[in-house]
């Protein structure tokens, strides 16, 4: 048995019940590929029999460990094959019904979300697709813990413009169908380039076509540790120093998710998957990936220097993580949901973080422009360039990027929005007047880069 002495112990409390370590998610990906079936009657009832099988014990057990170990568990979700997918084989593809089985489902296991309700369309649209694609509103508004995802583009594949296109108008329409909850619908959908399959983090977990049967992935989170370990060095310390810190501090979080994971995967009887090690900030206080730029000596988020402060801590917790664990996989790394963050919501309602520096801050983060809440008017084709740019900037650097907007019904720039819960809180921030339409309008696609052809 290991040695723990008197001040690792002290340290883990303080970790937990100060500064908010806490495993952020415990995700069951499931392949429902024997699910498919030409009824669309009958893959619905093997969606959900298969779903209430195997995760029947998710939260039970969670909870269960949660009180062993006095570890909070924050979340417990399920991850599944494309739904898109699933579902095309069907003579009749009724996508809404099977959007519908699955937040049954996820109702009955008591799981807090449910994610893959997905397509994978970065070279193109099967017809199945296109059914799919139009059903996304109304299973988003017709359903509560459903989660959507499209991926639009990658490194080898390029950027499907047509489906940009196609997706700022779903992005439109869902808010619009979700108005009397602020839009909170597009809230649950999120855009992609260069998705990964072994996700736990919503909205874009889902479970890829190259995954095993079933296997449980690990969402571990932060930030106010990180934040608490800087603030306890010297002010005058080097930036290499502090980078060790994160490291550090990086490595005691993975070791602390890892073991919660093997332990919970055990008890369900299924394997362990990877642990993500994303830092995904919540609107609590001392919560913030935000504050962590503050500590490294940034007056608020969004001042010049933010970007370099964000590459460095990205890149740290991922040397820290993988040096505790064989295992690291999802995202890993720092998310920058604007209203899910205390920090950024701040430096968002002063103006000092605006959607462009927030761009340029995706470039070197886990992520991309997430949660940031827009006017309601604003029109599709600049939400096509926005999603455009972002893929843009994932295809170029070969690395995940992503878009998650909420065109708030009937608000304003500078109005504010609430969506409770996790999902926070924040101003409506301005977007760009500037008129996009006759590029996003051409449709075909944006060529991969030339370092594409690597073979």
């Amino acid at each position: 048995m290991a040695d723990f002495n008197e001040k690792d112990i002290i340290e883990t409390i303080e970790m937990i019940k100060v500064h908010h370590l806490d495993i952020r998610t415990t995700t069951l990906a499931l392949s429902l590929r024997d699910c498919i079936s030409e009824d669309i009657k009958v893959a619905g009832d093997k969606i959900y029999n298969k779903i209430t099988k195997y995760a029947k014990n998710l939260k039970k057990y969670a909870d269960d460990l949660e009180n062993e170990f006095s570890i909070p568990i924050i979340n417990k979700r399920i991850a599944i094959t494309p739904i898109s997918i699933i579902g095309e084989a069907a003579k009749n593809p009724d996508y809404v019904y099977l959007a519908k089985v699955l937040d049954a489902a996820a109702n009955e296991v008591g799981v807090d979300f449910i994610g893959g309700y997905s397509a994978l369309v970065e070279k193109g649209c099967t017809k199945g697709d296109e059914i799919f694609l139009e059903s996304i509103p109304e299973a988003l508004k017709s359903t509560n813990k459903l989660c959507s995802s499209v991926n639009l583009a990658t490194s080898k594949a390029g950027i499907n413009m047509k489906g940009v296109l196609k997706v700022a108008n779903i992005i439109k329409k869902t808010a619009e169908l979700t108005a009397d909850s602020d839009g909170l619908g597009a809230a649950k959908f999120v855009c992609f380039c260069n998705s990964v399959s072994d996700n736990p983090f919503m909205a874009g977990a889902y479970c890829g076509i190259n995954e095993p049967e079933c296997a449980l992935n690990i969402g571990v989170s932060g930030p106010g540790v990180v934040r608490w370990a800087i603030e306890n060095m010297p002010k005058d310390a080097p930036l290499g120093d502090v980078a060790n810190m994160i490291k550090k501090t990086a490595f005691k979080i993975t070791t602390t998710g890892e073991l919660i994971g093997r332990e919970l995967a055990s008890r369900l009887n299924i394997p362990f998957g990877v642990i993500d090690l994303s830092l995904a900030p919540t609107p609590a206080k001392g919560d913030s990936v935000a504050g962590i730029f503050q500590a490294m000596g940034l007056e608020q988020a969004g001042a010049h220097g933010t970007t370099a402060a964000l590459a460095m801590l990205n890149d740290a917790v991922k040397k820290g993580g993988i040096m505790a664990s064989s295992y690291v996989g999802g995202l890993s790394g720092a998310f920058i949901p604007v209203s899910e963050d205390a920090g950024m919501i701040e430096a968002a309602r002063q103006g000092v973080l605006t959607i462009d520096k927030l761009e340029a801050m995706t470039s070197v983060c886990s992520v991309g422009l997430d949660m940031i809440a827009i006017p309601g008017d604003t029109p599709a084709s600049t939400i096509a360039g926005m999603i455009a740019d972002e893929m843009a900037i994932g295809m170029i650097n070969k690395k995940t990027t992503a878009v998650r907007v909420i065109p708030v019904p009937n608000k304003k720039e500078g109005e504010w929005v609430e969506f409770g819960g996790l999902l926070g809180e924040a101003p409506i921030m301005p977007v760009s007047k500037l008129d996009s339409s006759i590029f996003v309008n051409r449709s075909g696609k944006i060529p991969a880069p030339i370092h594409s052809l690597n073979n």
